[in-house]
């Protein structure tokens, strides 16, 4: 694994131990190397962040594929993974405390919004090879993202999760659900 990889699992780390609060320092223990040398990758804490928030979505956009390329899947199957799709290092990591992102580092926050609004042709192919197949009904896909875009940036923007005991894994694969069972054909 290269420095710079190695730095962003450490921040993950720490960020899931101590949540936006953490420090260079605590990387620094974790990783078990001096800032300095975190310094010599990541100029600041902010460009540490923006770093973190591009590495966790290329590590999605990664699983992505490989759900895409998984010959055991049906489309349906393949639909309904990739939508709540983390790879499955992140899945204890506590992404709740994000809704906080806003306020205190909007330049990070605006990112993780732009990253979410990106990146969808392969889910979009997804959905249009489910219509095709006549598993999924005709829907316009436009609503069906900004319906699913809106609910993860509730989630990043309020402290609803927080409040309601729900873990973000749990969130959503709820929204998910909900949004799957409203298009799914039944019989």
């Amino acid at each position: 694994m290269e420095l710079k990889e190695t730095i962003l699992e450490g921040t993950l780390k720490a960020f899931n131990e101590k949540g936006l609060k953490f420090t260079m320092d605590d990387i620094a223990e974790k990783l078990g190397m001096s800032k300095k040398t975190i310094y010599t990758v990541f100029e600041d804490k902010e460009s540490l962040f923006l770093a973190m928030v591009d590495y966790l979505f290329d590590s999605i956009k990664e699983s992505e594929r490989q759900v895409v390329e998984d010959k055991s899947l049906t489309t349906l199957e393949k639909v309904r993974t990739i939508l709540c799709v983390l790879p499955e290092s992140y899945r204890e990591i506590d992404f709740r405390q994000l809704y906080l992102l806003r306020e205190k580092y909007p330049r990070i926050y605006g990112r993780v919004e732009e990253r979410l609004e990106t990146g969808w042709e392969t889910t979009i192919a997804l959905l249009e090879q489910g219509m095709e197949e006549g598993v999924l009904r005709p829907v316009r896909i436009p609503i069906l993202k900004m319906m699913l875009e809106a609910a993860l940036e509730q989630f990043f923007q309020r402290d609803i999760l927080l409040r309601g005991g729900i873990s973000y894994v749990d969130a959503l694969d709820e929204v998910v659900g909900i949004l799957m069972d409203g298009i799914t054909l039944h019989d």
